[in-house]
């Protein structure tokens, strides 16, 4: 009886660990600069992934921003993350990767997309 208790509680015990898990990975963001905007100019965050998209929001060199980890083609910030920065960098280049901001810095988030030439890990 004392087996079948410990796998009970063994299984239960792995289950919510795998639960937990699940849900912090989907609410984890990655933390990218903006780079490369020529003097004077600012990075557009569009609402879908093309240049032709809404503009949303603009945002200068150096401001971080909240990547969720989904690029255009496919690639995952997060599955890059272990690459040095450079190959990151030249992963993104010629992609559009999501945001999460607040554009009206009202506490309204919402998801934009920014072109991976301009961004570079934090």
């Amino acid at each position: 009886m004392k087996t079948v208790f410990r796998v009970t509680a063994a299984l239960a015990l792995a289950s919510t660990v795998a639960f937990f898990a699940g849900q912090t990975r989907a609410s984890t963001f990655a933390a990218w600069e903006v780079v490369n905007v020529p003097w004077g100019d600012t990075l557009n965050i569009r609402k879908y992934p093309s240049n032709s998209s809404q503009k949303q929001a603009a945002y200068p060199n150096g401001a971080v921003l909240q990547m969720t980890g989904k690029c255009t083609g496919g690639l995952s910030l997060f599955e890059i993350g272990h690459l040095p920065d450079w190959n990151q960098k030249q992963r993104v280049r010629y992609r559009w990767c999501q945001v999460w901001h607040d554009p009206a810095q009202n506490g309204r988030f919402v998801t934009g997309w920014v072109y991976g030439r301009y961004i570079a890990p934090y």
